[in-house]
């Protein structure tokens, strides 16, 4: 590599970095938060049955499943305002990503309740508990130790999926990356430069995450 890519290179690193720490990984955490408030919810609905509300959350479910982030970008961003519906660029990013992943994460939530004994839930009834008292108490905390590393896994594929939001111009990690290149035409080195910081956020959310599921399962074997 000659001596201007290096400078290129040095330059552009804490350009980059800086819009990651301050956009690209407050999106992915803002959406994650929506994205499980949502898979919460729809999962709660599928676990106890609730009729109407089951089907709807089912058409979510499969419409979500079924067409890409990217198209669910553009639809929202560029094309709702021809029916009069506009939103911001990072707030329409952070809706889309939110209820893209969170689609998903109801599955896998809905798995993660269904995995807990139908006895604890007679247990809970039969000391007196309402469905709430026994979801929050007794279901929920195992169904979240369950799904824990599935979530996880989510929230690092939002990481790098914010990346996207680059294509309705929202000015995060990889948006300064192509403005960069617009400049100096080093494609090359930029989008490596780019992947990599994107590789050192994704690798340090992992240690975080088996931090937590040795932690866990220190826990759960403290309980038994």
């Amino acid at each position: 590599m000659s001596e201007r890519i290096w400078g290129i290179v040095a330059d552009s690193f804490p350009k980059m970095l800086t819009y990651g720490l301050t956009v690209t990984l407050p999106l992915a955490a803002a959406s994650f938060l929506l994205a499980l408030i949502i898979a919460v919810l729809v999962a709660l609905i599928q676990y106890g049955n609730v009729p109407v509300l089951r089907r709807i959350c089912r058409f979510y479910i499969w419409l979500i499943r079924g067409t890409p982030l990217l198209v669910q970008l553009y639809l929202v961003y560029y094309g709702l305002p021809k029916a009069g519906i506009y939103f911001d660029k990072l707030l329409a990013a952070w809706l889309v990503l939110g209820f893209n992943e969170g689609a998903y994460m109801a599955e896998t939530m809905r798995g993660a309740l269904e995995s807990v004994s139908q006895g604890q839930m007679e247990a809970g009834y039969c000391v007196g508990l309402n469905f709430v008292q026994i979801m929050t108490h007794i279901v929920l905390p195992q169904a979240f130790r369950t799904a824990f590393p599935a979530l996880s896994n989510s929230l690092i594929s939002m990481v790098k999926e914010t990346s996207l939001a680059a294509t309705i111009a929202v000015e995060e990690m990889f948006r300064q990356a192509q403005i960069i290149n617009g400049r100096v035409y080093e494609s090359l080195a930029l989008y490596t430069e780019v992947a990599l910081i994107y590789l050192l956020f994704c690798t340090i959310l992992t240690w975080l995450q088996r931090l937590c599921e040795k932690h866990l399962a220190r826990r759960g074997g403290a309980i038994k």
